[in-house]
């Protein structure tokens, strides 16, 4: 996209979500939902399409600019921004990178415009940091197959008019080799969609079971109509994913640092404000610190992803590095706030919760440290 114009949409973008959705954060928390006129502003400025190729109606961003955007994005409640995320990312990039032009063309359009929500349902009980062992069963029917199964923690699908699954289609190859991807429109009979999960945090970001009893589907429903290429597609999408998810610890640890910065300028202890305190100014130095550091390796990580260069270190490290440092900048938070930032309806112990979560969702810490290992080590032996 051309950098004015995406100058004008980060404008935008920035100023909406401070002026219309932060003064709304905590009405999401007490309803655990984003209120509609929300969504429909989101779906005009083009929110639901922002990776998505421009000729299918999205805004085509590359991924420097899709973590700047995300930066703007963090700065408020992450429901807001999960509204989205599963269109322009894991659901909608396995669907252009994988799907074929007919699924594209049926599909892409409806995601840009808000008009469809699309779920990555690859979670299961037991396959979660290692998708490799998931249980979810495809069977070839004639023509089309037989899905049968459970998905668990499943973003976005108790709104979802489309399912991305992934099951197993050749019990006896190797645990990631046999799996297959399937487009599953949330319609379809046999398939079954829990309430909301009721979470720690992240309220008004929905998560749900789904589940699959014999559920008949066309052979048309294959992703990319490749038998046994599942594995690769999540993966692919994971690893946009993951830098994407960085970028946006980065601005929910930026609102983070505000609020602290705000808090120990106007808060009074013994007739002055506590910034006077070392020990205070110490709390944010090391946050902001640490702050600039996931700023610029999103950044650098995502000139490299769009260079073709590195698709794998830099998103495992980026999404490692600044999913614990936003918790260690929360926490901070909190500790400036002092009892203060252990009440409810504090916008520090929001933000405290909300980060948690980031250090779980789209691979877990420890397995981003495993495939850093496994990357380093490729080839030395």
């Amino acid at each position: 996209m051309d950098a004015d114009v995406f100058q004008d949409i980060l404008r935008t973008v920035r100023d909406f979500v401070r002026r219309e959705v932060v003064p709304r954060e905590d009405e999401i928390e007490r309803t655990d939902d984003v209120p509609d006129e929300l969504r429909r502003a989101a779906a005009d400025m083009g929110l639901f399409g922002w990776s998505l190729p421009e000729e299918y109606g999205g805004l085509g961003l590359d991924m420097r600019q899709d973590v700047r955007l995300a930066f703007e994005l963090g700065w408020t409640t992450p429901a807001f921004r999960s509204l989205m995320g599963t269109n322009n990312g894991i659901a909608g990039k396995a669907l252009v990178n994988s799907g074929t032009e007919e699924q594209k063309k049926r599909w892409l359009p409806a995601l840009a415009s808000g008009t469809a929500i699309a779920s990555f349902a690859l979670t299961e009980d037991g396959a979660g940091s290692d998708p490799s062992g998931l249980r979810t069963r495809a069977v070839r029917d004639g023509e089309g197959w037989v899905l049968t199964g459970a998905k668990r923690f499943i973003t976005n699908a108790d709104v979802a008019d489309l399912l991305v699954v992934f099951a197993r289609t050749d019990p006896d190859a190797a645990p990631n080799k046999g799996i297959s991807a399937f487009l599953v429109e949330t319609g379809t009979p046999g398939v079954r969609i829990g309430p909301p999960d009721d979470k720690m945090g992240q309220r008004g970001a929905h998560t749900a079971e789904v589940s699959f009893d014999d559920v008949r589907l066309p052979g048309s429903a294959l992703l990319g109509e490749r038998e046994n290429a599942g594995f690769g597609a999540a993966m692919a999408s994971l690893t946009r994913g993951r830098l994407h998810i960085a970028a946006l610890c980065v601005g929910l640890a930026s609102r983070a640092l505000d609020e602290a910065v705000r808090y120990a300028a106007t808060a009074h202890q013994g007739g002055a404000a506590i910034s006077r305190f070392q020990l205070v100014q110490e709390l944010l130095a090391d946050s902001y610190a640490e702050l600039h550091a996931g700023r610029s390796m999103v950044l650098t990580a995502a000139d490299d992803f769009d260079a073709g260069t590195d698709t794998r270190l830099g998103p495992s490290s980026a999404k490692l590095f600044c999913s614990e440092m936003v918790c260690r900048v929360a926490d901070r938070a909190v500790q400036v706030h002092g009892g203060t930032g252990y009440m409810r309806g504090t916008t520090a112990e929001r933000l405290y919760r909300d980060a948690r979560l980031f250090r779980i969702y789209e691979g877990t810490s420890e397995i981003q440290k495993l495939i850093i290992g496994k990357q380093l080590l490729r080839g030395t032996t």
